[in-house]
């Protein structure tokens, strides 16, 4: 299968669903991977299948033409329909394994492993494309989530070095340095970079973040086609 460019940009813009939908959401992503994003997830838990089905489908064509990836939060349906690589599914979401058989051997498949080696241990086994800890600072998308300490990340690194690692939780330019020198490969960030004044230079920021150390060889996510 031919394969896209792996995907080695720090940033995991988050959309924000709240705040920003239609063309204002289309807009700031337009903004966000001009900036140089390559990978996007489109988060939205309302039931307004028709608007998130319309929302889907052109984030797809902007991440396509962009050459980034988009991953649908929680809706494996939702990831076939637009035509996105992969999908996020959190420990009460659907199972990998049926999203695997639905999307295919090359979708992205992220799994939420808060702050728990274990999780991340069954999601490693069961073929997950990357794991996603946090939270590791306050966050004003889930304030409630458990924290996580930054150890926990040298630990996933040690145990599973090919297989990326995402932090996420109250992440912006200000300490997304911190995640990436803990052992991070991505940042999810959501509210800090659909509330920038010029997302298109908060994205370009985020290039100069990732550690230099010549003993860290970063985990990559290899993009394949999209999902049928």
């Amino acid at each position: 299968m031919t394969r896209l460019t792996a995907l080695t940009h720090p940033l995991y813009a988050i959309t924000d669903s709240a705040n920003f939908r239609e063309a204002r959401l289309y807009a700031v992503v337009e903004q966000l991977l001009e900036g140089g994003c390559q990978l996007l997830q489109y988060r939205d838990k309302t039931t307004d299948h028709a608007r998130r089905r319309r929302e889907a489908g052109v984030l797809a064509q902007l991440c396509q033409h962009h050459g980034a990836a988009l991953i649908i939060n929680d809706d494996i349906g939702l990831a076939r329909h637009c035509g996105a690589q992969g999908v996020h599914l959190g420990q009460s979401d659907s199972t990998l394994a049926l999203a695997r058989q639905r999307l295919g051997s090359d979708a992205i498949i992220g799994i939420t492993c808060h702050a728990s080696i274990a999780l991340a241990a069954s999601a490693a086994a069961g073929g997950a494309s990357y794991l996603a800890f946090g939270r590791f600072f306050k966050s004003q998308t889930k304030p409630q989530a458990p924290a996580a300490p930054l150890e926990l990340l040298a630990t996933a690194r040690a145990r599973w070095p090919e297989l990326p690692r995402v932090a996420i939780g109250g992440i912006g330019l200000a300490n997304a340095a911190q995640v990436l020198k803990a052992g991070a490969d991505y940042t999810a960030v959501c509210h800090d970079a659909f509330h920038s004044t010029d997302p298109c230079e908060f994205a370009n920021r985020f290039t100069s973040l990732l550690p230099s150390s010549p003993h860290r060889a970063p985990s990559i996510i290899t993009l394949g086609a999209p999902n049928p």
